[in-house]
């Protein structure tokens, strides 16, 4: 057996597998966010611990006695900074958060080299910029900082003992060299850091440590072994066996992503198009990211009254309307790719006397369904090659939101069996590859596929002059955001 943990934003999430790959547990322990300021977004890393150890305890007993490994993923970028001590300083920042475009517009003029080893533009999500902007805003915490790491690694710290992150994770602080996978000096010291500050990297399989005797006792295992696993993304991607060129797929989360694999760095920062490291060697991934996807549905439903998102999606569907007059520009949290605007704002226009639940729900389907379309259109101006796309995340579990998404990026989606798990189940698998080795992609094979949602053409007919509404919208509206 082999356990994946993934730190999520909005949740831990476990899975466990058996000696053949399949899943056979889960369980989900809900997380806290802060948002104590306009563009701010943390997260106390204190919560994390508390929210593994439930999750964890919430497996069998007899279950976590015969695990053989643990894998971690987790949300990428925050900047979890620690003393000399190991003692958290502040709340983590979050990948969301959108404080600091400033240092962002000063590390791009002092340090060229972002966009060429580092891969990519610089913006308020990475964690490069999170520490200038410590460093100018709160000097006195930024001097004690003797390790920063990034979420899965500061709970990885908690369970071994060890600072530790795989290259996957590392690739978007910005202060890796993405091409020869390692830190660079260059990179870090704009943010008055070093490597000496900085965990050891590994590849996603290799064995970073082991559980801490006490820990290992106090979850009913053995000193198992713990794997370095990936960046949720990354790690996501190995659970559905997305690790080969041309092999792509869209996560549905808290965030949006269309994450293609490929067998070099190959940067697109022009587009705000990520390329960062996979978590297995001698592979990497070009990736587009938007800020809030399923996280707009939790959003809405909310506002309903209602605050059950399936309810909400099924009212969509039972009408069954494509493209009415209503309008939703899904920027609740700012936007990355292609915009990289981190005032950008959720938009709801066309409001009128018969606007509904239904309608409200269809028109945020489609909303970040479009939002997903320009990410994947960015992806493609970088010359990438998508061979198939699968689906991962909560989102996946409505296939009527998969015949949206297929519409408007027009391709076909596959949806495999066990990819609602997302990252937890690519970190049980990185823990499996570590453990027992084997051929990759035999390790790494994607799951039997459960659907493959076509794009119907009365539908691209329907949604394609919508989705020139929504740029026009958002193109027209962008000074409106600007200082708001």
């Amino acid at each position: 057996m082999f356990l994946g943990i993934d730190i999520g934003t909005s949740s831990v999430k476990t899975v466990v597998i058996d000696n053949d790959g399949t899943p056979i547990a889960q369980t989900s322990v809900d997380l806290p966010i802060s948002r104590p300021k306009p563009l701010w977004s943390e997260q106390n890393p204190a919560d994390w611990w508390t929210s593994t150890n439930m999750a964890v305890a919430q497996l069998d007993v007899e279950l976590r006695h015969k695990i053989r490994a643990i894998g971690l993923s987790g949300q990428m970028h925050g900047a979890t900074i620690l003393d000399a001590d190991d003692r958290i300083l502040r709340p983590a920042i979050l990948w969301n958060d959108g404080r600091c475009m400033e240092e962002c517009e000063i590390l791009t003029k002092e340090q060229p080299d972002y966009l060429t080893k580092g891969g990519n533009l610089v913006m308020p999500g990475f964690t490069a910029p999170k520490l200038r902007w410590l460093e100018r805003n709160e000097p006195e915490i930024f001097k004690q900082i003797k390790t920063v790491l990034l979420p899965k690694d500061y709970v990885r710290l908690r369970m071994t003992g060890e600072k530790a992150t795989d290259l996957s994770d590392a690739a978007g602080t910005l202060w890796l060299d993405v091409g020869e996978r390692r830190w660079s000096e260059e990179l870090l010291s704009p943010c008055g850091l070093s490597t000496s500050n900085m965990p050891k990297l590994y590849e996603g399989h290799e064995v970073t440590g082991k559980l801490r005797p006490e820990l290992a006792e106090a979850w009913g295992m053995q000193q198992v072994p713990v794997i370095a696993g990936g960046g949720d993304n990354a790690a996501g991607a190995a659970g559905v066996g997305v690790i080969n060129d041309g092999e792509a797929l869209l996560s549905l989360g808290t965030s949006g992503v269309i994450f293609l694999a490929t067998s070099a760095f190959r940067p697109s920062p022009d587009k705000a198009v990520h390329a960062f490291c996979h978590a297995l060697p001698n592979r990497w991934h070009l990736m587009s990211v938007m800020l809030s996807a399923a996280s707009c549905l939790d959003w809405a439903a909310k506002l309903t009254g209602d605050g059950n998102v399936a309810n909400f999606v099924a009212k969509a569907e039972e009408r069954n309307q494509f493209a009415s007059d209503l309008h939703f520009l899904p920027y609740l949290s700012g936007e990355r790719t292609p915009h990289n605007n981190p005032n950008a704002k959720g938009v709801l226009f066309g409001i009128g006397h018969d606007t509904d639940e239904a309608s409200l729900a269809q028109a945020v389907l489609e909303g970040v369904a479009f939002g997903m379309a320009d990410g994947f259109n960015a992806l493609l101006k970088s010359k990438a090659e998508v061979s198939n796309v699968s689906v991962i995340g909560g989102g996946s579990l409505s296939l009527y939101w998969g015949r949206i998404l297929s519409a408007a990026i027009g391709r076909p989606l596959v949806y495999r069996d066990g990819a609602a798990t997302g990252p937890a189940l690519g970190a049980a698998r990185l823990a499996r590859y570590g453990i027992e080795g084997g051929d990759i992609n035999d390790m790494f094979r994607a799951p039997a596929v459960v659907d493959i949602v076509n794009p119907r053409d009365q539908d691209i007919e329907a949604l394609s002059p919508k989705f020139e509404k929504f740029q026009s919208l958002y193109k027209n509206l962008t000074p409106e955001f600007e200082g708001n």
